[in-house]
This record gives structure tokens, C-alpha cells and sequence, in this order.
């Protein structure tokens, strides 16, 4: 297992998830005093960051800090999510191609699934921003985080 602060990698029925805390901002609240649903990609956004670029960077793989963009973001709102604590925001590979690579979030608050998301990410080559190819490393690190259905 690793952990560093208020990340984890977990082994779970199904397989190993990525889990990271990430405070809700006052700022993200709308009128309502609910976080907003654009504000909500960006918990997921944070968590993402958390996993690809901080603890894959302790696992030695740097290049997903060099370009990666998302193709695709799909949203399943579940529940609202209020100020107070930090929500919780597990993480898994659910697809990974040779130039692609599908996350899959559950957002948790108040220990209560909030959302259910999914993005489509495409490593870019930074010189060019045209789309690369996952090198070993990227795939070795990533392909922890398959998701195995049983």
C-alpha cells in the first residue's frame, strides 16, 4: 500500500483504486450553497492531479506531467455536496489503450457516494501537442489501477 498524506492506494474487490482527499472550497458553493456542477469536475480534476502527476512522480513516471488533455468527461450526479469536510475521491483505470487512458471516479461525502464520473485522457507530446503513445512506465504504473471485473 502506499500512502503519503491524504493519498492512498487501496486494494479493493475488483482491484487497486487510487484514493485522495480534496477540500471543498468556499468558492465552489453556488447560490444554493451546494457545490456547483462545473466546480465539481474541478474535486475531480484535483484528485486526477493528486494521482498522475504527485504519486506516479514518486513511483518514478514523470511524463504524465508533460501533456495530458481530456477527450471525454461523463457526469452521474448523485447527491449534493455541502461545505464542511473534505470529500473523498476513489480512482481506477477502467480502459487503457495504447494512446488513451479512461478514469473512473467515485466522489464520496460524507462517506456517501455524491458522483459517479468518467474521463477520457490523451497523453499529449508537449512540443507538438499532437497524441503519444503511453510508454512502458506510464503503462506498467497505470495497468495497477485496471480495474478486474469479476
Amino acid at each position: 500500500m502506499y500512502q503519503d498524506g491524504n493519498v492512498t492506494e487501496r486494494l479493493r474487490p475488483g482491484g487497486l483504486r487510487f484514493e485522495t482527499e480534496v477540500r471543498v472550497r468556499w468558492s465552489d458553493l453556488d447560490a444554493f450553497g451546494h457545490v456547483n456542477n462545473a466546480r465539481t469536475l474541478t474535486l475531480l480534476e484535483e484528485a486526477r492531479v493528486d494521482w498522475l502527476f504527485i504519486a506516479a512522480a514518486d513511483h518514478g513516471v514523470n511524463k504524465l506531467t508533460d501533456g495530458m488533455v481530456v477527450a471525454r468527461v461523463a457526469v452521474d450526479y448523485r447527491r449534493a455536496i455541502g461545505f464542511g469536510p473534505p470529500v473523498t475521491v476513489s480512482m481506477w483505470v477502467s480502459a487503457l489503450g495504447s494512446a488513451s487512458v479512461t478514469i473512473d471516479y467515485d466522489l464520496r461525502a460524507d462517506g456517501r457516494t455524491a458522483v459517479l464520473a468518467s474521463t477520457v485522457l490523451v497523453p499529449v507530446d508537449p512540443a507538438t501537442f499532437r497524441p503519444r503513445r503511453l510508454d512502458p512506465a506510464e503503462r506498467a504504473y497505470l495497468k495497477r489501477f485496471v480495474e478486474n471485473r469479476v
